[in-house]
């Protein structure tokens, strides 16, 4: 008879969550999908201490998981180690101006391909999905706290990258995102009404509903370049600054 799994202790909450609390099963990959969830969504800024207790006691679990997950997405150079070792959690880095202008070249390159290919595979209920989320979006860009319309954001965009059937390139675009995101949740604010003078994101779903791929990669492609520049600029003003 295999022997049971050890007993994890459930450490009591403080703050209002950021994370959803999880059930107890496959708690260590569960804490590093909510973590991977919550940074890919911009949730944490630039230069966020993540605490394990912290997080251990939003998601419900005790701590080893949360250490497992931080270690792992700190080796994936997602996070960066905080004091104290293993121990003393992480901070969410700093992305200088030509980092991150190599991740929106990275990210207009392989998002804009993933786009072209999802077209063939694209169905009239997939359209009628990317109108919801594009309509949702509209209703939650000014709405507080800015995280809604992450939320939605990155739900319209892996949709459209769900359909490429490219999984290789589609891993190495959460990858990017899992760097930008953090840049997003600091920009947002600012960038908003550049967001409602250029709607890249009804042209792609023009043109998904067209069948039009070309169309399609250049919508992806547009909207990813005019943010990232955008936000290069910003990231440039930081600098010159201090």
């Amino acid at each position: 008879m295999p022997a049971s799994p050890p007993s994890i202790g459930i450490a009591p909450a403080r703050k209002s969550s950021i994370l959803r609390p999880l059930d107890r099963e496959t708690l260590w990959d569960r804490a590093y999908a909510a973590l991977r969830e919550a940074l890919l969504n911009g949730r944490y800024a630039p230069g966020h201490r993540i605490v394990l207790r912290e997080v251990a006691a939003e998601l419900g679990i005790s701590l080893t998981p949360v250490r497992d997950a931080v270690n792992r997405l700190t080796a994936e150079r997602v996070l960066e180690r905080g004091t104290g070792g293993q121990g003393g959690g992480a901070i969410v880095p700093h992305v200088d101006a030509g980092i991150f202008r190599q991740l929106v070249i990275m990210r207009a390159e392989l998002e804009s391909r993933a786009a072209f290919e999802a077209v063939a595979h694209a169905s009239d209920a997939d359209v009628r999905r990317l109108r919801e989320l594009h309509a949702e979006m509209a209703r939650l860009i000014d709405a507080e706290p800015r995280q809604g319309y992450l939320d939605v954001h990155r739900h319209f965009h892996f949709h459209i990258y769900g359909l490429s059937g490219l999984d290789v390139i589609q891993d190495s675009i959460e990858t990017l995102w899992l760097r930008c995101g953090p840049v997003l949740n600091m920009v947002l604010p600012e960038y908003v009404p550049h967001l409602k003078a250029a709607d890249h994101h009804a042209e792609a779903v023009k043109a998904m509903a067209n069948r039009d791929a070309p169309a399609m990669a250049q919508a992806i492609r547009c909207d990813i370049s005019e943010a990232g520049d955008y936000i290069h600029g910003v990231l440039m003003q930081e600098a010159a600054a201090h």
